[in-house]
């Protein structure tokens, strides 16, 4: 009998053997393997849209000592409906992450102060003072437009360095901070083990954006630069829009905003109808022509004229731009 369980023992440590050998390159041993925490899927983040006109996305990610929440909408009563698809989770909020100023991100940070007030509120110091300082007047502006828009901002509880990390909830992200693109000041959040990159409005998803700060040159730049910096980004989740490959969704945006300076150039050479300005039929041209390639876009604002306003916008810049001068990465054509 002793024999014969001795044989059995040199036979399973044999096939053992030759088991590990063949699967040499995943690191085979007779440990127990890595711990179950180590292995098992982690879940996606979990989103809401709020409605349209200028549907905007809200994000709550897993982590161990809670949810972390990145943006706020743009009114409390939109952030409420939110909340009430957040709290199904039967989990605790941990931290609030802004990534940037403008109204329809943080217009709704009231509410989840209230609902959550153990969670602080975070954002660069880049995107903290704009929003104190508000020097584009795009809070009034968003009243005038939208009754539901707070009388009174939430701001962040806590800054931090632009391009630091930053740790919450028990998770650590990687930040990179733009400038001079779709906004003045963007931060963007991104998480090294999953590869989820949160990226704000920089690379949107079939949506119209709001060029109406005229940078539509800096923010083909910013596009380069955010590629460049996380390379290994798998899914990025746009501030408006469904969530994609991160590339596929900075293409897009490159696209599109190539496409819209291709057709407003023209309308503001030289020797067009009105010189440098635009005509109400080349706005009409420049409209239909995007709404033709781009079709389903809804827009990110509730702004009726919005596009209108684009098409203003970039004819300032483009107007204003040394032909000799103008940067590779804002050409037509990549």
């Amino acid at each position: 009998m002793r024999q014969s369980r001795q044989g059995l023992r040199r036979v399973l440590a044999t096939g053992f053997a030759a088991v590990c050998a063949l699967a040499a390159a995943t690191g085979c041993s007779d440990d127990p393997g890595p711990d179950a925490s180590q292995t098992r899927t982690v879940p996606p983040p979990g989103r809401f849209a709020s409605r349209d006109p200028g549907s905007v996305d809200t994000y709550w990610i897993q982590a161990p000592q809670g949810l972390v929440v990145i943006d706020t909408l743009r009114t409390p009563g939109d952030a409420r409906e939110a909340i009430a698809e957040i709290r199904k989770t039967g989990k605790p909020v941990a931290a609030v992450l802004l990534t940037h100023s403008h109204p329809d991100h943080v217009g709704g940070a009231g509410a989840f102060h209230e609902a959550f007030p153990q969670a602080p509120i975070l954002a660069s110091k880049a995107t903290d003072r704009a929003m104190r300082e508000d020097r584009r007047g795009f809070y009034p502006l968003a009243r005038s437009a939208n009754a539901a828009f707070p009388a009174t901002l939430t701001y962040a509880d806590k800054t931090f360095e632009d391009g630091a990390p930053v740790r919450v909830g028990g998770l650590r992200f990687e930040t990179a901070t733009f400038t001079e693109g779709e906004s003045d000041t963007a931060t963007v959040y991104y998480r090294p083990e999953t590869g989820d990159l949160f990226a704000g409005d920089l690379a949107t998803s079939k949506v119209t954006p709001a060029l109406i700060e005229g940078h539509s040159c800096g923010w083909l730049q910013v596009l380069d630069r955010l590629g460049r910096r996380f390379p290994e980004a798998g899914t990025a989740y746009p501030g408006h829009g469904a969530p994609g490959p991160a590339r596929t969704l900075i293409e897009d945006q490159r696209g599109y905003l190539q496409r819209f300076r291709g057709l407003v150039r023209p309308a503001v050479a030289v020797h067009s109808p009105a010189g440098r300005a635009v005509t109400p039929d080349e706005q009409t041209t420049i409209t239909a022509a995007m709404d033709r390639s781009h079709p389903g876009h809804p827009p990110v604002a509730d702004l009726p004229t919005l596009a209108q306003e684009n098409v203003k916008a970039v004819a300032e810049e483009l107007a204003s731009e040394d032909p000799g001068q103008v940067p590779a990465a804002c050409g037509e054509k990549r």
